[in-house]
């Protein structure tokens, strides 16, 4: 069994430490002598602004089309975009002379293949620096979120001094001690389950949808060990059948399977839901949940309260200042994570070198903000091209769907600060290499031009002493570095534009920096293109449709069942239904409702078939007197 004192040991200030594997085929910790050798290049530190040496004679006049509706609010360049670089000397001089490094994460930044110009970087200066003030301010707590009042403290996690009163940094290291300690006692088997064979928790089921699961999948399927000391499951969706499949794949392991409910404020239906059926699957079981159920939610909240009045092994806050899609450096991350083995204040450190790095308010010299420059000119800074990841190392597979989220949530809104209509946003999706030489880079490459491309690449293939050659001089880690800078260079040949970072190895430390890396990004876009990163009105319009459909199937339910009641029973056209709901205007909502209860036999068809609307006539199976006198 995998001993865990090693992941929560080191002292709250989050200083980086040295990483031990926690298995045999874990990844080793990173190598400071393994570099990119280029002696002819220095990587400056950040430094004033008024000492760097900007360089800003433009070599390459290229301007920046936007649309006409946006012209006037975001005022960038105009002009002709001429062709990339493709001069050998020159791409290499420019290669050289834009690759970023953080030495100590090992993480390389290279935008050499964005076709930004100095004269651009030049224009972009003073956006940038309103964004390096908007930023500075959120981190003092500033309420970054209007809509709700509230802070945005997700780099308060990483490093808690940062938080701007002492009762926040208490609250954020009594949290992290809390959630290492029960990782702890768990994976030691101090904390058991009631009715176990084994003896300890095997497993644990996270159900939580959002923020609250693309988080901790990313970070499972990125770093957990071959062989766990508990092994971890989702319930992500309000999918009966995906409920179904994770609850029977369990089987006599639900008695030792530690479940981890994640809701911000306990009413959310997805979650609510998945809660519901595992609890009912304990039921049938003879199990007693409360013994091993675990909430992750605000204090006070529904769930809140329903874990300690039902008495839950355990609960962990939510802050109201951490929104779900970065919260996975909070709770909602960590407890999973540790309890699965991974080193979380690897994780915590990792992340905070990466913000102490995104500080810098010389662009150049910041990773974050050099994503967001190439973000904004690659999609005209109105996300006129998408954003496809492909990292190529199969543990990073779900970083494009992580990215999905934080991205997508974050920059897609209708309106920008100052009330005008945008519609910003970029849309990301993403494979993995070099599967996706096997599926849409045929389209990347000839078809049509409406992306850009990041690459994700990881330098070490095997753990030291575990490689060979699949013919001489050529390992199969070679093949896929191979594919990926082919990919890339074919891309480029063809005006295909592209970013790359790179990391030396997959480790807690560099999936952290990654994390931290995209949610500053996310921040300084959204800043440049005057919008709101940190609210969702959207979802939340998509929750308040959903709440009216199911309102509307109440009536729907009514209306047949009375009619169902009578003798005979009378069954009834769509157009009858309607009329009775006094809902003429839902018709084709009403039609989509009865069909969808006619597929799961809670709606019989008198006449006609789903295929042709107007022929249908329904009723309930069954008569429910009950509900003719509620």
């Amino acid at each position: 069994m995998a001993a865990v004192s090693g992941l929560c040991s080191s002292s709250s200030n989050l200083k980086p430490q040295k990483l031990t594997s926690k298995s045999p085929t874990s990844p080793p910790p990173a190598i400071s002598s393994v570099s990119l050798r280029k002696e002819s290049i220095t990587f400056p530190t950040c430094y004033q602004q008024s000492d760097r040496n900007t360089n800003l004679t433009p070599s390459h006049s290229v301007a920046r089309e936007i649309s006409a509706d946006l012209s006037h609010i975001n005022a960038i360049p105009t002009g002709k975009k001429k062709s990339l670089e493709k001069e050998p000397r020159a791409l290499w001089s420019r290669y050289v002379d834009w690759l970023y490094q953080h030495k100590e994460l090992g993480l390389y930044l290279d935008v050499s293949r964005i076709g930004f110009t100095d004269e651009f970087l030049e224009e972009m200066e003073p956006r940038f620096q309103k964004a390096f003030r908007a930023m500075n301010e959120l981190e003092k707590g500033a309420i970054a979120n209007p809509d709700e009042g509230r802070m945005v403290g997700h780099y308060w996690l990483r490093k808690s001094e940062l938080s701007p009163n002492s009762f926040l940094r208490a609250q954020i290291e009594k949290t992290l001690d809390a959630v290492c300690k029960f990782a702890e006692e768990v994976v030691s088997g101090k904390i058991k389950p009631p009715s176990s064979a084994e003896g300890r928790f095997t497993q644990v089921l996270s159900v939580g949808i959002g923020g609250s699961a693309l988080g901790p999948q990313f970070v499972a399927e990125a770093l957990a060990p071959d062989n766990p000391p508990l092994k971890i499951r989702f319930i992500d969706n309000t999918d009966p059948a995906g409920i179904d499949h994770q609850i029977a794949q369990l089987g006599p392991e639900l008695a030792s399977t530690l479940v981890i409910v994640i809701s911000k404020s306990g009413g959310t239906p997805e979650t609510r839901n998945g809660l519901l059926e595992v609890q009912k699957a304990f039921r049938e079981a003879g199990l007693e949940f409360a013994k091993q159920g675990v909430a992750i939610t605000q204090e006070n909240s529904l769930l809140d309260n329903t874990a300690r009045i039902e008495g839950w092994l355990a609960r962990f806050p939510m802050f109201d200042w951490v929104g779900g899609r970065t919260s996975e450096m909070s709770a909602v991350g960590l407890l999973p994570a540790a309890l699965q083995g991974i080193d979380i204040r690897g994780m915590l450190a990792g992340a905070a070198l990466m913000d102490e790095a995104t500080r810098c308010n010389v662009v150049k010299n910041n990773p974050a903000a050099l994503l967001a420059l190439c973000w904004y000119w690659a999609s005209d800074g109105v996300g006129s091209k998408d954003m496809v990841v492909l990292p190529y190392k199969d543990s990073l597979l779900l970083f494009s769907r992580y990215l999905q989220q934080l991205v997508m949530e974050s920059l897609g809104k209708e309106f920008d600060l100052d009330g005008n209509r945008v519609n910003q946003g970029l849309s990301v999706y993403g494979n993995k290499g070099s599967t996706d030489q096997h599926a849409y880079i045929q389209q990347l490459r000839e078809g049509v031009h409406n992306f850009f491309v990041t690459f994700i690449e990881v330098l070490r293939d095997r753990p030291p002493g575990h490689d060979w050659e699949l013919e001489p001089g050529v390992t199969c880690g070679d093949y896929l570095f191979g594919m990926l800078q082919g990919t890339r260079s074919a891309l480029y040949a063809n005006e295909r534009e592209s970013i790359t970072v790179t990391v030396q190895e997959v480790t807690p430390r560099s999936v952290g920096a990654l994390v931290a890396l995209y949610e500053r990004a996310v921040g300084l876009y959204a800043s440049l293109v005057n919008i709101n990163a940190y609210h969702q009105p959207g979802v939340e319009a998509g929750k308040r449709a959903a709440g009216e459909v199911l309102a509307l199937q109440k009536r729907v339910l009514a209306v047949l069942n009375e009619a169902s009641c009578k003798e005979p029973v009378e069954p009834l056209t769509i157009d009858e239904v309607a009329e009775r709901c006094h809902a003429p205007e839902d018709i084709e909502m009403i039609y989509k409702i009865v069909a969808h209860m006619a597929a799961n036999d809670r709606a019989l068809i008198a006449e006609g078939s789903c295929g042709s609307p107007r022929s249908m006539k329904v009723f309930l199976g069954e008569c429910n007197v009950a509900e003719l006198y509620a």
